[in-house]
């Protein structure tokens, strides 16, 4: 059973960083690609980034690309998102995501490609 633990989140100011972090047990994490996603208050998730297996290939959202970071641990099964330069319009509940399929950026943006989910955590932009 795959698991994922989420830390970080909190409520910050515009222009400020952040980083989220998941730890991921129950799988061989290596053979996992891994995603954020978030979902701001009364919308739909969105994608944020997602990183390959080999952590050598990225992808990000449109509204988050050149601010925000994915990366991976292999030796401490974690996943880390780093915000930078947040805005008022990325409050928001972030979810992490796995799954052992392969990484094709024509896909990894679509939530419905992963099959675990961490619990959520809130970040709240605001001045």
């Amino acid at each position: 059973q795959v698991q994922l633990v989420k830390s970080g989140g909190g409520f910050v100011q515009p222009g400020d960083s952040l980083r989220l972090s998941c730890a991921v047990s129950g799988v061989t994490f290596r053979t996992y690609r891994l995603a954020w996603f978030c979902q701001p208050p009364g919308k739909e998730r969105e994608f944020v980034g997602a990183i390959a297996q080999n952590g050598r290939i990225t992808s990000y959202g449109d509204s988050v690309k050149g601010r925000f970071t994915i990366s991976r641990d292999n030796a401490k099964s974690a996943v880390h998102l780093q915000m930078t330069g947040l805005k008022p319009e990325d409050t928001a509940v972030y979810y992490c995501a796995a799954d052992a399929a392969a990484f094709f950026p024509s896909d990894v943006g679509n939530p419905t490609k992963y099959a675990s989910w961490g619990q959520g955590t809130r970040v709240t932009v605001s001045s």
